[in-house]
């Protein structure tokens, strides 16, 4: 069983204390008719719409791609609480606005160049509910929409701006004076290693590079922590985690600073609620495939300029500053074609048939457990709104988007097209050949369709690496075993509910 909570649409209401799974509740595990979880209301959203204005002052157009700012009301020359981009889909924006009074603002540089706002007026967010918001702005004279989408010099912003929880980057920051020795690039042996803990070493002048990752259960937040100390490992560049807020359970929350102040790495949580025009998910992993792509363009702060994508259940044996440095050729994302040397799974190579051998012709099918992504490019093209829009007309057929956000960006090649990554840069048994496998720069637990072999079993078999990941996971683990302040379920807005 999977608990879930039905909230209103502009709340963020997540876990705060859960014994069990809460995706994965099993009779047996709970030892009893019952079990409690307490959920906290954690942010409100503010929804709006903006439209640009005729001369005559009548809405004709969409500014897609204009970039906003929130900043607290009063608050003069303070840094904007949250930035966000308004959608070509219906001129919708959202931003985060706990009680208090706020201002909108047009973002500097392209967008407070080429328009200028007609109506703009405070937030107020003084109730659970607040009216969407309404923007309107006109054109400069002498300026066209168009001039939005002008190729901006490209800048290496290694700080991104404020949508974090107080437990994310600052934390990490704070308490950075312990961290690993790491070394290597390339593909790495299949032999053992050995995680060691020192001083932290000079990283003046590397890239910070930013990967994004998604779990939900405790087994996936394992593997998410095994796959991050991987990543760790192999790279020498600092390195900024983002992890969808929404699916997280407690005990995680409060792992990852444990495992960020061990290991030198920088997080934040972050999220994007669904719209209410976007075509609904209720099966919750379908949900978290969503979330994989839906959301690239808003889900970030506008200052992350690229970002890497990795699922929780892989581990990565290279240096990803290769990828992170990668020719995407005038792609806006770049994907690994799924493997294609292993005989003994080709009756299940469904792409290699019927309708998707008839639509992608002489393209690859590509698959979504690892890619890199433009941001600056990705926003600067409105792709998100091609992807929403696709996923809008399709995901009315039931029986479309069985892979649901791997579905998507293949289908969407004809307008959307993919840079083929390298295939070493994903390796999975149910796919790949043995022959490969000494190439391969990430292992992913893909599951095998003949063998059904759970992923922990199939991880100690086939990574040699892996029990040296997971006994530093658990042990990080274990130490917060019990370490929950007694008064954490007293304080205001914590919601008990029986199951």
């Amino acid at each position: 069983l999977t608990a879930a909570v039905h909230a209103l649409p502009t709340w963020l209401v997540t876990a705060y204390e859960a014994e069990h799974d809460m995706d994965n509740l099993r009779l047996a595990d709970i030892g009893g008719s019952s079990c409690e979880a307490k959920y906290v209301l954690r942010q409100l959203y503010v929804e709006g719409q903006a439209f640009i204005l005729s001369e005559d002052g009548w809405p004709t157009a969409i500014p897609k791609g204009l970039q906003l700012e929130l900043h607290a009301s009063g608050a003069e020359g303070a840094e904007a609480v949250e930035d966000t981009i308004v959608m070509g889909n219906f001129g919708y924006f959202q931003v985060h606005g706990n009680p208090g009074l706020y201002q909108v603002t047009l973002k500097h540089g392209l967008s407070n160049d080429t328009f200028v706002p007609v109506s703009m007026h405070d937030v107020e967010v003084s109730s659970y509910i607040t009216p969407a918001y309404q923007l309107r702005v006109k054109l400069r004279p002498g300026r066209s929409h168009e001039d939005l989408f002008e190729q901006e010099s490209p800048k290496k912003l290694d700080a991104p701006a404020d949508r974090r929880d107080d437990s994310g980057s600052s934390f990490s920051r704070l308490m950075g004076s312990i961290t690993s020795v790491f070394s290597g690039s390339g593909a790495q042996p299949d032999q053992g290693i050995e995680l060691e803990v020192a001083s932290s070493k000079d990283t003046a002048g590397l890239p910070t590079i930013h990967i994004f990752s998604v779990a939900s259960g405790h087994l996936y937040e394992k593997l998410l922590g095994i796959m991050i100390l991987s990543v760790r490992n192999t790279t020498k560049c600092p390195l900024h985690f983002w992890f969808i807020d929404n699916f997280l359970s407690p005990k995680f929350k409060l792992f990852i600073p444990q495992l960020a102040r061990r290991y030198d790495f920088d997080f934040d949580f972050v999220t994007y609620k669904w719209p209410s025009w976007l075509n609904p998910q209720s099966e919750k992993q379908r949900l978290i495939w969503a979330y994989k792509v839906l959301f690239l363009d808003v889900l970030f702060p506008l200052d992350v300029p690229k970002v890497i994508f990795i699922d929780a259940d892989q581990v990565v044996r290279a240096d990803v500053r290769e990828l992170w440095d990668m020719d995407l050729q005038g792609r806006v994302y770049g994907f690994v074609p799924m493997g294609d040397t292993n005989p003994d799974t080709e009756g299940f190579r469904f792409w290699k048939q019927g309708y998707w051998k008839s639509h992608l012709g002489s393209l690859q099918y590509h698959i979504s457990a690892l890619y890199v992504v433009d941001l600056v490019e990705f926003r600067r093209t409105s792709i998100g709104d091609q992807l929403r829009a696709t996923y809008n007309q399709l995901s009315r057929d039931p029986n479309s988007l069985s892979n649901l956000e791997q579905d998507l960006i293949n289908f969407a090649q004809h307008q959307v097209p993919i840079l083929s990554l390298p295939a070493e840069w994903l390796w999975c048994e149910t796919w790949c050949s043995q022959e490969t496998k000494v190439r391969a720069k990430t292992i992913d637990l893909c599951q095998n369709p003949l063998t059904k072999e759970p992923k922990i079993v199939m991880a100690s078999r086939i990574i040699s690496e892996w029990q040296t990941y997971h006994d530093e996971v658990q042990r990080v683990q274990d130490g917060l075993e019990g370490s929950l302040p007694t008064d954490r379920l007293s304080q205001p807005g914590v919601v008990k509910a029986e199951l």
